[in-house]
């Protein structure tokens, strides 16, 4: 038996952002919370969509590179205090994974580790909770049609809280508010999104329309990355990866695999905070190969659109958009691929990964990415 459900309401086109006034009316909010970043307030983004919005807006700006329950818990007290009646998530995917945090506590008490999937959390979760319209101004996560918002939870764990009630009630697509994004972070949320689908292919759940999305945007994703991250102002090359990182999220009801078992924990390692589409990117090429055998004509399907053998095509791609050489270059050492590889096998998407890896496995995997 398979469940397949499309999904959340999407605004998606070149300036679309201004009619978030409408929408928040449309759901009966009147005073939002922003969910965002010190990044976007400096860049003058943030103060554009407060104007738009109005003054009763308030802004939390203490997202953290990996969100986490402290962060999430300060957001929400601002939410209590400030009166707000509504939440919009304004950036890159941990600003609305912290967005849907936060939403989760307007409707349930915390802590926030009882509601991770691994700990039976699906179970827990119900739709008695604030509006959320999520902005994303990454192309990368996706998580603006996703259900999961992945927190590290107050004991260090890097954890997904998954349900069908965390997806944003809008996702407000608008390419333009990714003009101009940095090329090392075009770059790196650009293959988080080709990460995701090629994992949601991989994925061995029945659900045909998946795979289908995942495949076009996979298309989408490797014509125009090496555009986006040489131009920042390309509008079709922009345009391109939002639908790519989209469509990559929207397959996520097929499940992840075992990049991302690794880079959930890896991307809890508080001394490196290190960006989770990098990880993705890095590790890649060894998880493609991993799980070859276990995907058969899946193989060929890919590699026929991607012009060759899929793991050399990202390690190629990886080293021409200027994505690091290996673990090893981003500080990770054998003592904490050692703790990796067995929280891995407690991460929720150990299980959908097409080639079950035991914890040798996950550790030859990171050696051979390192």
């Amino acid at each position: 038996m398979s469940t397949i459900n499309y999904l959340t309401r999407i605004e998606f086109g070149e300036g679309e952002v201004a009619r978030l006034p409408e929408f928040l009316a449309a759901l009966g909010v009147k005073r939002p919370l922003i969910a965002t970043d010190k990044g976007l307030v400096a860049s003058g983004l943030v103060g554009k969509v407060r104007d738009l919005v109005g003054d009763a807006t308030v802004v939390f700006d203490e997202t953290p590179a990996n969100p986490t329950e402290e962060a999430v818990n300060l957001a929400y007290a601002l939410y209590q205090a400030s009166g707000s009646d509504g939440i919009v998530g304004l950036g890159g995917g941990s600003s609305i994974d912290l967005a849907k945090a936060v939403r989760l506590l307007t409707g349930h008490p915390a802590p926030l580790g009882q509601y991770a999937a691994i700990a039976g959390g699906v179970a827990r979760i119900h739709g008695n909770i604030s509006p959320l319209i999520a902005v994303p101004t990454t192309a990368g996560t996706g998580s603006e049609v996703g259900r999961a918002a992945i927190i590290i939870t107050a004991d260090g764990r890097k954890l997904g809280i998954l349900s069908g009630f965390m997806l944003p009630t809008i996702a407000l697509c608008d390419p333009q508010l990714t003009y101009g994004l940095p090329a090392r972070l075009t770059a790196a949320t650009g293959m988080d999104a080709i990460s995701h689908c090629l994992e949601t292919f991989m994925a061995p759940a029945f659900n045909p329309p998946a795979e289908a999305i995942a495949l076009h945007g996979l298309d989408c994703g490797l014509s125009s990355i090496e555009a986006a991250v040489a131009d920042g102002s390309n509008a079709l090359a922009r345009r391109q990866m939002m639908v790519c990182a989209l469509e990559g999220a929207m397959a996520f009801q097929k499940g992840l695999g075992a990049v991302h078992s690794l880079t959930h924990p890896m991307g809890a390692i508080r001394e490196l905070n290190l960006h989770h589409g990098t990880l993705n990117a890095v590790l890649m090429p060894a998880v493609l190969r991993f799980n070859r055998e276990a995907i058969g004509e899946k193989w060929d399907v890919i590699a026929r659109r991607m012009g060759g053998p899929p793991d050399q095509v990202i390690e190629a791609l990886n080293k021409r958009i200027g994505m690091p050489t290996g673990l090893r270059e981003m500080g990770v050492t054998d003592s904490m691929m050692e703790a990796v590889s067995h929280a891995a096998l407690q991460d929720h998407t150990h299980a959908t990964n097409p080639r079950r890896a035991t914890q040798a496995e996950y550790l030859e995997i990171m050696r051979e990415a390192a």
